[in-house]
């Protein structure tokens, strides 16, 4: 049997009954670079074409699905298998939140499992067995109920931040702009409030223009945002055209 990078997690959906939630399953992994996804007795086979536009461009994982008869066959090479479930169902195991089983895969060795179950009624008994550690999410207990995806990107992102992945690109912040021009603002506003009465009485001005320039220096604008600044003062300077 082909592995894929041994070092990360093997997704196991167990008999899952909607292709729409493999294809969504399947982008939620890709979203946080999980690629290996097996299936274990899909409702309605394998491939299925549902699959495809639910995945949204997760083609990879699809294509590298793999299928099995059994949970037990789709789990034999691996070392720790997790069932993710939000009752024991009768089984009495070591139970871990997401974040802890996050924290623990990286650090075996070994290949790691995380079992999910049907989309209608969760992983049965036998395939719990199977498994040394419950994954169990704390959760409002009115209501309980993950779908497919939403359980696995709930995964996914906890062992994403284990992994060397890149934080999507940000815009470049332009720097403050120079005390100079910080300085020209300032005074164009004190210079509109000082005939408006604004820092009277005389006794209380100091203070009051300490607490205005501590109001404009404390965002840090940047160049560019200074000179839309000015241009807003000097277009509340102008008089009113006359239509």
């Amino acid at each position: 049997m082909a592995k894929a990078d041994t070092d990360s997690p093997v997704i196991v959906l167990v008999r899952p009954q909607l292709g729409e939630n493999i294809g969504k399953a399947a982008r939620a992994m890709l979203n946080f670079g999980l690629t290996e996804m097996r299936l274990v007795s899909p409702r309605d086979g394998w491939p299925n074409p549902s699959a495809g536009p639910a995945a949204a461009g997760a083609d990879i994982v699809l294509e590298k699905a793999q299928v099995f008869e059994t949970t037990a066959e789709a789990v034999a090479d691996c070392a720790y298998v997790y069932a993710t479930t939000v009752r024991k169902r009768g089984v009495t195991k070591p139970v871990q939140t997401p974040e802890e089983a996050a924290r623990d895969i990286p650090r075996q060795a070994g290949r790691s499992a995380i079992l999910y179950g049907p989309e209608r009624s969760g992983l049965e008994t036998e395939d719990v067995a199977l498994a040394r550690t419950i994954i169990t999410a704390p959760i409002n207990p009115e209501f309980g109920s993950l779908n497919l995806a939403q359980a696995v990107i709930l995964m996914a992102y906890e062992l994403s931040k284990y992994a060397d992945l890149v934080m999507p690109t940000q815009e470049d912040l332009l720097p403050p702009a120079p005390q100079e021009e910080l300085e020209g603002l300032i005074a164009h506003l004190e210079r509109m409030l000082e005939p408006k009465g604004y820092f009277l009485p005389e006794a209380r001005a100091d203070a009051t223009r300490r607490t205005l320039r501590g109001v404009l220096t404390k965002p840090g604008w940047n160049h560019l945002e200074v000179r839309t600044l000015r241009g807003v003062l000097s277009s509340l300077e102008r008089k009113p055209r006359e239509d």
